[in-house]
């Protein structure tokens, strides 16, 4: 199915929304509760998947995504006027930067980390990928499970913090394993030591960190949300025991 046409704007520095502008039958799919705003003649209605494949590909996608506790719904937002552009806002649930990519220039393809996925013109696949090495899967934190899109649209994915896009060719590199927001077609992923027992145990960077190999481009967070999570509850102690006092 070939994707809708859809323009876009993306506003904010440190925590940004997407604007997407819709002619008149055009639709945009997002995951539940990511819209922020739309104007007039903008119908959204919760549907079962994506709305790229028929009902055998529908079916077997929404028991992938039961099987991960991801939404079997997923949000439809369509342009129902006959005139005018309609627009409609999305916004990552934590601060961050949004990520427009092109499936059409980077081979249709884009692998993810999961809850990784914003929102996408219709005909975009979004899917789940079950990670084939052992390694990454019991040792990757959220590696074992990865979002798969599929399509020639455009599609959006939010990260935290800062947003780095970097270009392999016949490369690697080695990142720690929350920093990884997703990679292109080309990229071998898998999770290794981190190096010597002394720095794995008191180095700070954890136990395993994830490489990266190949041709293609992969994007990293300075920030992920979990490292942000870890950092506020380890401060919850003190603060409640400067409230106590």
């Amino acid at each position: 199915m070939k994707c809708h046409e859809i323009d876009y704007e993306i506003m904010g520095q440190e925590t940004q929304v997407v604007e997407v502008a819709l002619d008149s039958g055009e639709t945009v799919i997002a995951e539940a509760g990511a819209m922020n705003w739309m104007e007039d003649d903008i119908s959204f209605e919760a549907k079962m998947g994506d709305g790229s494949t028929g009902v055998i590909g529908k079916l077997f996608g929404v028991g992938k995504r039961m099987l991960t506790g991801e939404s079997v719904f997923m949000t439809h937002f369509t342009n129902t006027g006959g005139g005018d552009k309609r627009r409609v806002a999305f916004a990552a649930p934590y601060p961050g930067r949004i990520i427009a990519v092109d499936m059409a220039k980077i081979g249709g393809e884009l692998i993810c980390q999961k809850d990784a996925f914003l929102c996408a013109a219709l005909g975009t696949e979004v899917g789940i990928a079950f990670n084939k090495r052992l390694g990454a899967g019991f040792f990757g934190g959220e590696g074992f499970i990865l979002q798969h899109l599929r399509g020639d649209g455009m599609a959006f994915v939010h990260a935290g913090g800062t947003v780095v896009e970097k270009h392999l060719n016949d490369e690697s590199i080695r990142v720690d394993t929350g920093c990884l927001v997703a990679f292109s077609p080309g990229i071998e992923y898998d999770i290794k030591l981190a190096g010597g027992l002394k720095s794995m145990f008191f180095g700070g960077e954890g136990l395993f960190l994830t490489t990266l190999s190949g041709t293609g481009t992969v994007y990293l967070q300075s920030l992920p949300f979990s490292r942000l999570a870890d950092r506020i509850l380890a401060r919850m102690p003190k603060l409640t025991s400067n409230e106590d006092g």
